[in-house]
């Protein structure tokens, strides 16, 4: 596989700098010394931040893992449940490991016990090391990756199918258990795909998506486009071209000697890369993609590859990141260098020309990488970014906001309308979260902070009490219940 000569564009760490080691890292000169007391100063209110947040965490989560990662990962997804148990389950988690190429680049799928919610105890959550790997997160199998792994995504027909992106023009697909595990040392062959997506003529790095209503896989590169595929045309060539064996059945992605396919359609629009793409929830054959032009573009594969809408101006920056809500075809969120998120609807996107979004939801303080819908309730979202902040917001208690008198300038300046949680364990940028929809107010995080996490980056696991997001009636029933139980246990003195 041919990888173009041009250098890939790196949103989260730069080309280069994801493989150094610590001992390279301490060794490295440092230009000046005003740029070392800039950054010693920038370290100091990290790590005063840091510990603020640390000290707080047995009272704002109900459990909480930190993993230290040996290489950086630019992705992580939750995959399948693999066991059910009393108090945790286990469920795959997917990985990358960006190496410095003494040893092969890696697919990584981890067994990650998911502690059900109210078990963990409060100083087991508040107990722990950051410089430490994980006893929830054990690695289950290696795949030696062609190339770099920039974005993992996993196909909703059957989380064990997973597409990834590379430093190329090709996405790969990858049967998880079909696959043999590997050992990960220098000069060992590459893993071989199940199947080879190929329609690019650029690199490809970051705009991946999987339809959650067929087995449709959408991608966005440098060439500016946006490309189509069906891995069920992979499945109907090798049914019209070969015997069905006996034993082939169990996965959808069948043998091949040359397992690769071209796409359904290219798709012509954008000015500039494409940074994302994401499937309408109810249709193969809609869907939508942002870029460096600005833009956001909604497409309808019926109808032709030219745009059905574009947005024009959609941000003051480039678009890094986009999603449609699983619960609403009409809502859409974006994330930008802007440093801002912003909500859509598409029956009114925009308006003299350039993109109306409903509301901007701005707190963040460098550019959005990832915005994500939540799978449980159809108002929340979340959203990540090179300030190494990940904000939960709900877009309902911003009009909640707004009706409300009792709050002061100053208060909505320190929390937005919208914001209802913030998690600051990551300190530096986070590169990709994922909800868990087996779990749905668990996350996963990744962030490339291996200045100061001591090792190549950091994956946390956490889910937030649940007090923060049940009905509010709910909580103060309980509550009430609690004093109530206090009171009668509490001896009353005698008079």
């Amino acid at each position: 596989m041919e990888t173009p000569s041009s250098q890939p564009k790196r949103r989260g760490r730069p080309k280069g700098s994801a493989a150094k080691s610590k001992d390279e890292r301490e060794k490295e000169p440092h230009s000046s010394g005003k740029m070392r007391g800039s950054a010693s100063k920038r370290a100091a209110a990290v790590d005063e931040e840091y510990v603020q947040w640390k000290s707080l965490v047995a009272v704002l989560y109900d459990w909480f893992a930190n993993h230290n990662l040996i290489w950086p990962s630019l992705s992580c997804r939750w995959g399948p449940v693999v066991e059910l148990g009393r108090y945790k389950n286990r469920q795959r988690l997917y990985l990358s490991e960006q190496t410095d190429k003494s040893v092969p680049n890696t697919l990584i799928i981890a067994n990650c016990d998911v502690v059900k919610p109210r078990v963990a105890a409060e100083n087991h959550i508040a107990n722990f090391n950051e410089e430490a790997r994980s006893p929830f997160v054990r690695k289950y199998k290696t795949i030696i990756h062609p190339g770099e792994v920039n974005r993992i995504r996993e196909l909703p027909q059957n989380k064990n199918i997973v597409a990834t992106h590379t430093d190329g023009p090709e996405v790969l697909i990858w049967d998880i258990e079909a696959q043999p595990n590997k050992h990960a040392v220098y000069g060992a062959a590459a893993s071989r795909p199940d199947l080879v997506l190929s329609g690019h003529q650029d690199n490809a790095e970051f705009a991946l998506a999987l339809s959650p209503m067929e087995p449709f896989v959408l991608s966005g590169g440098k060439d500016k486009t946006v490309v189509l595929w069906s891995i069920q045309d992979h499945i109907s060539t090798l049914a019209a071209n070969a015997p069905k064996s006996a034993g082939s059945g169990g996965s959808i992605i069948k043998s091949a000697d040359n397992p690769s396919i071209g796409p359904r359609g290219i798709f012509h629009g954008h000015a500039d890369t494409v940074e994302d793409v994401q499937f309408c929830p109810s249709s193969s054959q809609e869907f939508c993609s942002v870029g460096d032009d600005s833009c956001l573009i909604l497409w309808d594969a019926r109808v032709g590859n030219n745009p059905a809408v574009k947005v024009e101006k959609a941000h003051d920056a480039d678009l890094h990141c986009v999603d449609w809500n699983p619960h609403n075809d009409n809502l859409i969120i974006t994330g930008s260098a802007d440093n801002s998120v912003r909500l859509f609807d598409r029956r009114n996107l925009t308006s003299d020309g350039v993109g109306s979004p409903v509301h901007m939801f701005e707190h963040h303080t460098a550019a959005v990488l990832c915005v994500q819908w939540c799978p449980d309730r159809s108002s929340v979202f979340g959203s990540c970014a090179e300030d190494g902040l990940l904000n939960i917001w709900d877009y309902e208690k911003v009009g909640a906001a707004k009706d409300s008198d009792i709050e002061s300038d100053e208060d909505e300046e320190e929390s937005p309308p919208g914001l209802f949680f913030q998690h600051a364990g990551h300190r530096d940028k986070i590169v990709d979260f994922h909800w868990n929809a087996c779990d749905p107010w668990t996350i996963v995080s990744v962030s490339d902070d291996a200045e100061t996490s001591g090792g190549g980056g950091t994956l946390q696991i956490w889910r937030m009490i649940d007090m923060l997001y049940r009905p509010k009636d709910e909580v103060l029933a309980e509550m009430q219940h609690f004093k109530d139980h206090v009171g009668k246990c509490t001896p009353k003195s005698k008079g």
